[in-house]
């Protein structure tokens, strides 16, 4: 039987695995393909990046652009956090439907079979894999059966903690329940190393030690994998993270900053760690190139891209997205050694970024830096990849090693790539 298991180390560089740091995966290498040219999509961050998984296509596709955006609601532009429980819900609520092209739990689901994803990351990104309920969702703040049913007691994962003791438990779950049954995906996206990156600074002792805990978990799948193989199961078997992260040199609040040009009016800003999705209230079209070369003026912009250059980084100029601002970052070391650093937009749903840790979202090179090995048929043990890869890629490869179509998807299979 032909399946798929995926292990996602959320946030981790690729420039951060070595045999010391990431022992297991290092030992994984040696019988998978390395892809060294792997990118994120844009803003490169969990939300947005799980829908691009999910679904092989970028963000001007399957239509959620990043982690936090701006819906038209009774006339006006309102933020939202895509990260909370229910955002899924109200966005069904305001648009009618949720992502505009079909998942791969969708799309297994059409073929007779499942897809089983334990995520630890926020509840928004869990749900962006299988918003509809065609396959399993399991997170520590909402599970779903096919239906969608919600979980309740035993068949939830109300345990679960934001930390490596949790993604240790979540694994556990993961192996038992997925890895050891029959789901034809089985997807574990753990949380770490991401929570520690932000909360500390990058290769620090708590990074370093949070880097540690995730190999570990994938260490760990990688044994109950190879007990299946060895029962006769073809598993096409994917280690990789969805960003990388670079160190927070400066918060800037996108808003003020607009409010004291006199250029607020009808425009909302989303923040997305060092990336923004700024939108303008069609009533207010007329201001669009004056609020554009403001923000091209401003030390901390990086890349501000709008109009129908947006199709360049995977957006499109739609449901009054006026452009995308990608911070300004350098390639300087932090106080560990580590490279890359970021201003970051300065969010407005209550959360803080800290100075000196880590951030992710935009285009610059770090953030733009996850990993991505590939074990199983059409790929060679041990190669070095240099064809450019990216998250789109993932469901086409996959679909391909279950035998099933994947017409439809911005990204390609990568069996067999030279």
């Amino acid at each position: 039987m032909k399946r798929a298991v995926v292990v996602v180390l959320d946030g981790l560089r690729r420039d951060l695995l070595s045999a010391e740091a990431t022992p297991g995966l290092a030992r994984f290498s040696a019988s998978a393909a390395f892809f060294a040219e792997h990118r994120s999509v844009f803003p490169s961050a969990t939300r947005c990046v799980s829908a691009s998984f999910a679904t092989g296509c970028f963000p001007a596709r399957h239509g959620l652009q990043g982690n936090s955006v701006a819906l038209m609601e009774d006339g006006r532009l309102a933020v939202h956090d895509v990260g909370k429980p229910d955002f899924v819900d109200h966005w069904r609520a305001v648009r009618g439907r949720t992502l505009a092209v079909p998942t791969l739990a969708e799309r297994l689901a059409g073929a007779g079979r499942r897809a089983m994803v334990f995520s630890n990351v926020s509840p928004g990104a869990a749900r962006a894999h299988d918003p509809d309920g065609h396959g399993w969702v399991f997170h520590r703040a909402c599970s779903f059966a096919p239906g969608p049913r919600r979980l309740e007691g035993e068949e939830a994962i109300a345990d679960i903690t934001l930390d490596t003791e949790g993604d240790t438990r979540l694994t556990s779950r993961f192996i038992s329940q997925a890895v050891r049954g029959d789901a034809a995906l089985s997807l574990l996206w753990l949380g770490e190393p991401d929570h520690a990156q932000h909360e500390a600074p990058l290769g620090s002792p708590a990074a370093r030690a949070a880097i540690a805990g995730a190999d570990a978990c994938f260490s760990r799948v990688l044994e109950a994998v190879e007990q299946r193989r060895r029962l006769g199961e073809d598993i096409l078997l994917i280690a990789c993270s969805d960003h990388g992260h670079q160190t927070v040199t400066e918060v800037v609040d996108i808003d003020a900053a607009l409010a004291s040009a006199g250029l607020e009016e009808g425009v909302a800003v989303a923040s997305n760690g060092t990336s923004a999705l700024v939108y303008l209230h069609p009533d207010h079209a007329a201001r669009a190139d004056a609020i554009l070369a403001f923000l091209r003026a401003q030390s901390w912009a990086g890349e501000v891209v709008a109009g129908e250059e947006l199709g360049r980084i995977g957006q499109a100029p739609v449901d009054a997205l006026l452009c995308a601002v990608s911070m300004r970052g350098d390639a300087l070391p932090n106080e560990y050694g580590v490279p890359g650093r970021s201003a970051a937009v300065g969010p407005a749903q209550g959360k803080a970024d800290r100075l000196g840790c880590g951030q992710h979202g935009g285009l610059n090179p770090f953030e733009q830096m996850p990993f991505l090995l590939i074990q199983g048929e059409g790929f060679t043990p041990g190669r070095e990849m240099r064809v450019p890869s990216c998250v789109v890629d993932l469901a086409p490869t996959i679909l391909r090693h279950l035998g099933l179509h994947h017409a439809g998807c911005d990204g390609r299979s990568l069996q067999n790539q030279e």
